[in-house]
């Protein structure tokens, strides 16, 4: 029994050596390659664009709902039951307009994001597989996922980032001016780049 064992332990021993060695692993941050495309200014600018739009509606809905309100409460003791009663049911449907309209603009300003990202994500995918491909990577990690460091540990020499902005004809711009995080949030997991 105990030789079993040995040469199960040798065997998977010598299993993972060779999977190791067979196996080039590297790494890449989507956010830092995203941060330095031409695509990610325009895309801030459009996102900012909508939120302004979006951010007006929602002022002026609520400008009218405090001032229909401040009229409601400053004639209340004068109003007859019905107009009381007619300007409070007005009130009520003013302000689930405006809740309403807030939710919306949260799903419009979502949907924006990934119809501006979703092509890029697509390309820096696309320029990872390349990258990985030439350099003859078996997998390629994603270093930081939601802002949490994935990989722990990683010598540079297998950060591909680089690698890929140069696929994608974008130069990189030294590390010290990299230091500012993107200004959008990457889209939900499921359009993120494959790696």
């Amino acid at each position: 029994m105990r030789k079993f064992a040995l040469l199960f332990v040798l065997g998977v021993t010598s299993f993972f050596s060779h999977a190791q060695t067979a196996s080039k692993v590297g790494f890449a941050d989507v956010d830092y390659i995203f941060s330095q495309m031409p695509e990610s200014k325009q895309i801030e600018t459009e996102l900012k664009s909508t939120q302004t739009q979006l951010k007006n509606q929602i002022d002026g809905k609520a400008q009218e709902f405090q001032k229909k309100l401040q009229d409601y409460q400053a004639n209340a003791g004068t109003m007859l039951d019905a107009v009381r009663v007619n300007t409070e049911r007005e009130l009520q449907q003013l302000q689930q307009n405006l809740e309403k309209l807030q939710q919306d603009a949260q799903s419009t300003i979502q949907n924006k994001q990934v119809q501006l990202m979703d092509p890029v994500y697509k390309k820096v995918s696309k320029a990872i597989e390349d990258v990985s491909k030439e350099q003859g990577y078996t997998l390629v990690l994603n270093s930081v996922i939601g802002g949490v460091d994935a990989v722990l540990y990683g010598d540079s020499s297998h950060d591909v980032s680089d690698l890929v902005l140069k696929k994608l004809g974008v130069t990189p711009k030294p590390a010290a001016a990299n230091t500012q995080a993107p200004a959008t949030t990457p889209p939900p997991a499921n359009n993120k780049p494959k790696q």
